[in-house]
């Protein structure tokens, strides 16, 4: 038997295409990313006005539902980039919280 040119240019073609396809037939729908602990500055409002310590840290932390806290003091250095997960304790120069903020 013999394939005409236009016939067995377009066979290869299809294989080749098909063979360069980068999902497979047989694969599933990938699992959804995991759901991450977002920060909700809300309930951590209680802490406004109070020194700021570990205990308070922790406190404010598991109410807003964060992964991680940072106290900012005065004049300090930071990273400025966002994460959602981490909640923000800024205090004056007494230690007294003055804002509650995440990211």
């Amino acid at each position: 038997m013999h394939l005409s040119l236009p016939a067995s240019f377009t066979a290869i073609a299809f294989l080749l295409i098909s063979a360069c396809s980068s999902t497979p037939a047989t694969s599933q729908a990938p699992e959804p990313a995991p759901v991450s602990s977002r920060c909700n500055a809300a309930p951590a409002q209680f802490s406004v006005g109070r020194n700021a310590d570990a205990a308070l840290e922790n406190e404010a932390r598991t109410r807003a539902g964060a992964k991680a806290v940072r106290v900012l003091r005065p004049n300090q250095v930071v990273t400025m980039e966002f994460n959602a997960e981490r909640l923000n304790l800024t205090v004056d120069d007494a230690g007294r919280v003055t804002r509650v903020s995440c990211g």
